[in-house]
């Protein structure tokens, strides 16, 4: 079976090439938005600003501070997908419906996540890349002095 290349993501990464399923039957809406930014090159040179050993390394700030996002925030689409390792979910403020550009790739499972995040991707190849990103402070909630950064996230299909 060959892959669905208008739902796989390329994200380039410094140490390699990560291949990310999206999931549109899960998280159509989520899914649109990502491609449509990933097409605008939206996420090329972002930060990895939050990334916790043992659990996630999030991404796609444009200030690369977990504060910023491209302007359009999403309804939620929480979906009964599990957050386990190379899960890729939506992060999100404290209100459900205020998921932007930012995402994450958890490193291991986060079921205590379940149900309450957009899931919207698995990794399917490169995850080895995505254990290679820069950790950032424990103390400090994850923040990354000096963080990696995402080369290029395209849709496959444009590739």
């Amino acid at each position: 079976m060959s892959a669905d290349l208008e739902n796989t993501l390329y994200l380039e990464l410094k140490g390699g090439r990560v291949t990310i399923a999206l999931k549109p039957d899960l998280a159509p809406k989520h899914v649109a938005r990502i491609k449509e930014l990933a097409r605008l090159h939206f996420y090329d040179g972002l930060k990895f600003h939050r990334v916790i050993e043992g659990f996630m390394a999030q991404t796609g700030c444009p200030k690369g501070t977990g504060t910023g996002g491209s302007g359009q925030n999403l309804k939620a689409e929480f979906n009964d997908a599990p957050h386990l390792r190379g899960t890729c979910s939506m992060a999100r403020a404290q209100h459900p419906d205020s998921a932007d550009s930012q995402f994450f790739i958890c490193f291991d499972d986060a079921s205590f996540l379940d149900g309450q995040y957009t899931v919207w991707g698995q990794v399917t190849e490169g995850m080895e890349f995505v254990d290679g990103i820069k950790r950032g402070s424990q103390r400090d909630n994850g923040a990354v002095s000096d963080p990696d950064k995402i080369v290029s996230l395209r849709v496959a299909a444009d590739v």
